[in-house]
């Protein structure tokens, strides 16, 4: 985790260096661009797992040939209101945005528009791609699985079937809007890597061995045999994690025709992006007329702890944004070490960008 003694970095200049460090693995310019400002996008919101920490991983990938570096996604299945793109392995950012630039237009005409995408690379932090929703007054759905890997175990069960299966919503309200970015496990991969590698434990059981037992040791996923990530709901009620596994399974995998009765290609996802329109159905008047009346609900909650206020689902990152937009970013300590190999390949520093 950062801290406040952690040094911070110009927004901007973090999108250029990474675009740089792109660029210079072999992704199109404006490819990189678009990957590095979503990265980027992530940390400011607090996700600190999905952003520039995702950056040497996406540098090895396209040195390695398995991210496309140029290209367009091939056109599989097109009506009006339901699009399936093959992403070719594309950067995932690039791809997902390129699909909310394909339906923004559709959403306005028709009311509802979704697209899925196979064989996209992998599409980094959910919660970035929900800002346009928030200001484009649109409902945004937007789910996720990686068809090549498996972590998380069907509830009752030891062995994993399922990625995390992240499921994002958001919408405007009348002052900043509600950003839900959740997973169908209690935690993440990314989480447990970075605690792995830091030698630290969870502070609670939200994974179990291969035996099924439960423990907050994250090193149990790299035993032979593997342990697993417990679904939402735990030991006790995991058939609700079990469930939204599922759910985003069938977006993905299921509609798109393409997961995990294919044999695996690397690292990547299957995507699924629906967008509303609030002015096709009751109006975004009416719209915000509920949601507001609904989230002074939530914000006016006594709270369990009087220290610790209600808050709505991505209040706190979008505070967290525009505080790190005016003031700089602070970034996780794991993350300049990741990249030292790539600097020192291409004479790039991220030290450039401190403020």
């Amino acid at each position: 985790m950062n801290t406040d003694t952690s040094p911070r970095y110009d927004a901007s200049a973090l999108a250029r260096y990474a675009a740089q460090l792109l660029q210079h693995a072999g992704l199109a310019e404006a490819m990189a661009g678009t990957v590095a400002d979503t990265l980027v996008q992530g940390d400011l919101l607090g996700h600190d797992t999905h952003g520039l920490a995702l950056l040497a991983g996406y540098v090895k990938e396209l040195e390695a040939g398995r991210m496309r570096r140029e290209g367009a996604p091939i056109l599989v299945s097109d009506r009006p209101a339901a699009v399936l793109w093959d992403g070719q392995r594309l950067p995932g950012p690039w791809l997902v945005h390129q699909g909310l630039n394909l339906l923004l237009p559709r959403a306005r005409e028709l009311g509802t528009a979704s697209l899925v995408i196979r064989r996209s690379h992998h599409i980094a932090c959910l919660a970035a791609y929900l800002l346009r929703a928030l200001e484009e007054d649109m409902l945004l759905v937007l789910a996720c699985s990686d068809p090549n890997t498996a972590s998380v175990a069907p509830f009752g069960g030891t062995q994993a079937v399922f990625t995390p299966n992240p499921l994002a919503l958001g919408f405007p309200l009348g002052d900043g809007g509600a950003m839900v970015d959740i997973s169908a496990s209690i935690t993440t991969n990314g989480m447990s890597n970075r605690k792995h590698h830091a030698g630290e434990t969870f502070e609670h059981e939200v994974l179990i061995d291969a035996k099924g037992r439960p423990s907050k040791n994250p090193a149990v996923l790299f035993d032979q045999p593997p342990g697993t990530l417990l679904p939402v709901g735990g030991l006790s009620h995991g058939h609700k994690g079990y469930g939204l596994a599922l759910l985003v399974e069938s977006l993905t995998g299921g509609l798109s025709g393409h997961g995990r009765a294919d044999p695996p290609e690397g690292w990547g996802a299957t995507v699924y992006l629906t967008l509303h329109d609030l002015n096709a159905f009751g109006g975004k008047a009416a719209f915000l007329r509920q949601m507001d009346h609904v989230a002074a609900q939530c914000r006016a909650n006594v709270p369990a702890d009087a220290a610790k206020p209600v808050r709505l689902p991505g209040e706190r990152g979008l505070q967290r944004r525009a505080e790190q937009i005016a003031a700089g970013v602070r970034l996780a300590p794991s993350i300049p070490p990741s990249l030292q190999a790539a600097e020192q390949r291409y004479g790039l520093k991220l030290a450039d960008a401190l403020r």
